[in-house]
């Protein structure tokens, strides 16, 4: 059986692009498999919502395969790839003649979209859903909503993959906390990834602002670029608060030497959109206590492997007390961090993700 690859990989600098990357050498132990070949027995696509996956898009339609679903709302790469005609018309697909006006002002106010629940609502999955053989998704969310818009799909749940790392040496990284100007004493939260409205930033900010008056040995580290020069603006005067250390993209051995300085990650998501993060998964593996908003797209991770952030109004207060509690009691977050690890390791590593992969494509090839 061969099997066609179509994702983007490094260097492209996505997430996707790096999970995509391992699950490649992974699989390629259990069989033959090609990169974007022009024939093949079944084909994987991996998507998410960005417009790196424009073609694979069109490829995943036009020869139907198992699908992986990185982001479970395509809203935000048809508003990426259409035009207000074309926009209108899949969104009827998904949800009938009679939204075409609401199509119309989700198409007006597009400007708002990474930001406004209304445009997560409807993750238009119906289309890629119907045509492919199987369905590949990390998490409950996701599967309900694939199943919401396809009732016949195929849906198949696997655990986001975790590639263990090289740790960098201990020494590496009490040089790298030195250079910052962080003590040993300094408990240290870490911002990892893309910077967007949905990350939650403004608050992660504005929470840690008022709880480092009381506590001054706390401090943050945000990591990233931002997607939008309006939410950079924005954001920009809060970051020069004191405590808060600003780092931009990092490149794959600084990432580690970063993750592993900090002494816990908060990554969160709302409006969420059926994604299991990357990053989570990540700071989890290697022992770091993640804070991460509460939701369905979490509830594999048991209740004691991570902080759950309240979403929504009682957000900014949530998180202010999970930060505390971090900070004051640092044994709370390593047992917390300890049990997220051996989570992850359990269920997310490689080799068990991969051989999911391969029984999936194989009953779905040929």
């Amino acid at each position: 059986m061969i099997v066609g690859f179509d994702a983007p990989l490094p260097p492209a600098r996505t997430g996707v692009a790096d999970y995509a990357a391992a699950l490649l050498d992974a699989l390629r132990r259990f069989g033959s498999i090609e990169v974007n070949p022009r024939q093949a027995d079944v084909r994987l696509y991996q998507l998410g919502n960005n417009q790196l996956h424009r073609e694979i898009y069109q490829r995943a339609l036009a020869q139907p395969g198992v699908v992986v679903l990185h982001d479970a709302v395509l809203q935000h790469f048809f508003l990426g790839c259409l035009n207000e005609r074309e926009y209108a018309d899949e969104f009827v697909y998904n949800y009938g003649e009679w939204h075409r006006t609401q199509a119309s002002e989700l198409w007006r106010e597009r400007a708002s979209s990474g930001s406004n629940q209304r445009y997560y609502d409807y993750p238009m999955l119906r289309r890629i859903a119907e045509a492919s053989r199987a369905v590949v998704v990390h998490n409950p969310a996701a599967a309900r909503m694939v199943r919401e818009h396809a009732p016949r799909a195929r849906v198949i749940e696997i655990p986001h993959l975790f590639l263990a790392p090289a740790l960098p040496a201990a020494a590496d990284v009490l040089r790298f906390r030195q250079r910052l100007g962080l003590s040993t004493n300094t408990f240290v939260f870490g911002v990892f990834g893309y910077l967007r409205e949905s990350k939650r930033i403004m608050n992660v900010v504005r929470a840690f602002n008022e709880v480092h008056r009381a506590l001054p040995h706390t401090a943050l580290l945000v990591s990233g670029d931002f997607v939008s020069s309006d939410l950079a603006r924005a954001v920009g005067p809060f970051l020069a608060g004191p405590g808060i250390l600003r780092v931009g993209y990092l490149p794959e051995r600084e990432f580690w030497i970063t993750a592993t300085a900090v002494d816990a990650c908060i990554n969160l998501r709302y409006p969420a959109a059926g994604e299991t993060s990357g990053i989570s998964v990540r700071l989890m593996g290697i022992s770091k206590p993640v804070m991460m908003t509460a939701g369905e797209e979490i509830s594999r991770y048991p209740e004691t492997a991570c902080f759950r952030i309240t979403p929504g109004v009682a957000e900014k207060r949530s998180l202010m007390e999970h930060i505390v509690v971090a900070a004051v009691s640092p044994q709370t977050s390593q047992e917390l961090g300890s049990r997220g690890a051996g989570h992850i390791w359990s269920f997310h590593s490689l080799d068990r993700v991969a051989e999911q992969y391969w029984e999936t494509l194989c009953a779905y090839g040929r």
